[in-house]
Order: C-alpha cells, then structure tokens, then sequence
C-alpha cells in the first residue's frame, strides 16, 4: 500500500512524514555518482505528488531528500541537528522497549532536547554497522551492543552528548 511507506526525516527543527521515499530512493538508485542537485530534484519531482510540500521550502526539502538518499547508499552524512539524536536499535524485543523508554526517561530528568528513534528496521541496523540488540546510537556514535547499559551510565553519555551540542561540537 502506499501510505505503508512513510519515512520521517529532518526538516530543519522538525521531523516530517515522507511517503514513498524509501521507493523513490530505490528507483533513483541508478543515478548514484550524478551530480548531487540532479538527484535531488529527482527525488523532489517524484515525491511532491504524493506528499504537501510547499514551494517555500522545496529547497530544505530537495536537502533532507538527499541527505537520505546518501544515507542509503552507505555514504556517511552530516544529520542537521538541533538536539541530541538518539537511536535504539532492535526488532521490539522487551530488552529494546526498556532501553527506548529509559532513555527517554532519563532525557526528560535532564531537561535534554532530543530525537529518540527506535529502529526495528535490519537493514538499517545493519546500516549502522550494528549486528547486535539491544544497541544504542547517540549522534552518530554506537554507545552499546547487545545490552542494556547501566541508568548512571546512559545520564552520563547523555549528559557528554548533550553539552557536546550546546558548545557546538557534534
């Protein structure tokens, strides 16, 4: 069906439900190596049918639609951020679903903006250079594999991550 396929993405401070990017990606896939504003507006042209995207943003768009393009192809991408990205990996098991809401927990304590994503999704676990679960990935960066860290443990990483983006180091 196609409203199954909705991928959120960044949007400068917002996430945006996408449909039909990860098929557009795959049908584009062939243009990898052109130049990059080519691929973008590609993708833009075959997205905009399906989903509301203002002409007033259509560049911040055709940036996100990129970035992920990238991203599928295993090319490592700067994320735009404008808090702390969070993502727990693993298929739903009990283990994953308590790191996911731990995390979360913890984040509000701290008063922390974040994006917290729960991947379930192997491919792109695999993606991540992840083969393990529960993992956890904040920024960019693999934390844990394969168990649950200790609560002192998560406040501290999130805590260094955290002041890490608000001195502008990321």
């Amino acid at each position: 069906m196609p409203g199954d396929d909705i991928t959120q993405i960044s949007l400068g401070k917002f996430r945006v439900g996408i449909t039909g990017l990860k098929a557009a990606i795959e049908e584009l896939r062939s243009r990898q190596g052109r130049p990059d504003a080519e691929i973008a507006q590609a993708l833009l042209e075959k997205l905009k049918p399906g989903n509301y995207i203002p002409a007033s943003a259509q560049e911040e768009y055709k940036k996100a639609f990129l970035r992920e393009f990238k991203k599928a192809a295993g090319e490592a991408v700067e994320e735009e951020r404008t808090g702390l990205n969070v993502k727990v990996l693993g298929m739903g098991c009990p283990a994953c679903d308590r790191l996911a809401q731990t995390v979360r927990q913890i984040l509000s304590e701290l008063g922390l903006p974040a994006e917290v994503e729960h991947i379930r999704d192997l491919q792109e676990m695999q993606n991540l250079g992840v083969f393990g679960a529960p993992a956890l990935v904040i920024n960019g960066e693999v934390k844990a594999v394969g168990q649950i860290p200790a609560k002192e443990r998560l406040k501290q990483w999130l805590s260094e991550m955290g002041l890490q983006n608000k001195e502008g180091r990321v």
